[in-house]
């Protein structure tokens, strides 16, 4: 006979639970004494004085009539307890089905009458990389790709079904394509071996496919970038993914997006970016020099005496997302060319010019050596900064 000790104490709440935490516990005892897993004496006798108190407590009116007249109102109210399966409390279906419905074939239908009936096995979703230049990407563009995979059986239309081919219920498990296994008080749902969860028979199948609906083969589909995808996106493609299986839904396509190393640009974002040689007497005099952009080649004016590594902005030159309106900037970074291969007659030249901006006669040798220190602080300040920053070094570190 189940114990009377209060119902609250029983499930280990206050007496102000709400009703999850009234469900969660008695979920987690009954877990616990259940004598198919505690093999305890005492774990049948505890498994029904839990389930009682939870008959009572998950109750609103037989709780109410328990709170006010204790047991004697829980009494009136419900039959004593002793069968875990009696009463309006308890749903085993709902309570263990939460617990184990993955363990014992998914959902409800694991402990009981709640069964899922016949089961679909829609087709997988498919992804493939597409590999696009810069360009394309950005302006957008059609391309068509080659999957293989399953698709739908022509000649039967998915169906499974021969010429003269019928679907009959299954007579193992009537159509809901689960069978149920008695174990102690539990039934469990298993998948039916004879229709393999169809819930039907297929008689005179189709030759092509083997009755299943889908056979092997490679499709074409021309898939529509649109402008301004960037690497790592993907598009999808709804039901062109793997066939379902026996008329199941098919699975969806998705595109991955691979944008190739551009010979010009780098792209970041919405912004590009860009490398711009220009010559040597151009970074000193300043010029115009042509630079190349989405929409077309453009000249940009490039000051007296600019320096490697400066950034110049075009504004709007850049990509317009998919996802924006807004359009990004190219970003120019000029680079300034050393000459290269140079003949006897440059390299003089060179070297008077060189010795020009050091304050020396280029052809004497001569020179003032404070003129000529002056003269190089003016026209290489960096070089000047650079030098002075040195010897500070070597002096501190000679102190």
């Amino acid at each position: 006979m189940a114990s009377k000790r209060d119902y609250y104490e029983v499930l280990g709440v206050e007496k102000g639970a709400d009703d999850a935490t009234i469900k969660r516990a008695f979920k987690r005892l009954a877990i616990k004494y259940h004598p198919d897993r505690n093999k305890d004496p005492d774990a049948g006798e505890k498994f029904r004085e839990i389930n009682e108190a939870y008959q009572v407590l998950s109750d609103p009116q037989k709780r109410a009539a328990y709170d006010q007249y204790g047991f004697a109102g829980a009494d009136g109210s419900q039959a004593g307890g002793g069968n875990p399966f009696g009463g309006g409390g308890a749903d085993f279906s709902d309570i263990f089905g939460d617990m184990f419905g993955d363990i014992f074939g998914g959902g409800r239908g694991g402990f009981g009458g709640r069964s899922q009936g016949p089961q679909e096995i829609p087709g997988r979703d498919i992804r493939i990389r597409l590999v696009l230049t810069l360009e394309e990407a950005v302006k957008g563009c059609k391309k068509k790709v080659n999957v293989k995979t399953y698709v739908k059986c022509k000649d039967c239309g998915g169906s499974g079904l021969g010429k003269n081919g019928k679907k009959t219920t299954c007579p193992h498990c009537h159509g809901q394509g689960q069978v149920h296994i008695r174990q102690g008080f539990m039934t469990i749902a298993q998948t039916c071996p004879h229709c393999q969860g169809a819930g039907y028979i297929v008689t005179d199948g189709c030759k092509t496919c083997g009755g299943t609906g889908r056979v092997v083969d490679t499709k074409t589909l021309e898939v529509t970038i649109p402008a301004g995808v960037d690497d790592g996106d993907r598009i999808r493609l709804s039901g062109e993914g793997e066939a379902g299986l026996n008329g199941a839904p098919a699975g969806d396509l998705y595109v991955a997006i691979e944008v190739k190393d551009h010979e010009i640009f780098t792209r970041d974002g919405n912004d590009l970016y860009c490398d711009v040689p220009i010559s040597f007497t151009t970074a000193a005099l300043g010029g115009k020099v042509e630079v190349p952009t989405l929409d077309g080649p453009v000249n940009i004016t490039i000051k007296p005496e600019t320096q490697t590594g400066v950034l110049m902005r075009l504004s709007g030159k850049g990509v317009k997302s998919y996802r924006s309106s807004f359009k990004g900037n190219l970003y120019c970074k000029i680079v300034v060319e050393t000459p290269v291969n140079l003949t006897d007659h440059q390299k003089d030249l060179l070297k008077q010019f060189e010795a020009s901006l050091n304050g020396e006669d280029g052809k004497s040798g001569d020179k003032d050596s404070a003129k000529s220190t002056d003269t190089a602080a003016k026209h290489k300040p960096k070089s000047d900064g650079f030098l002075k920053g040195v010897k500070k070094f070597f002096d501190d570190l000679s102190r």
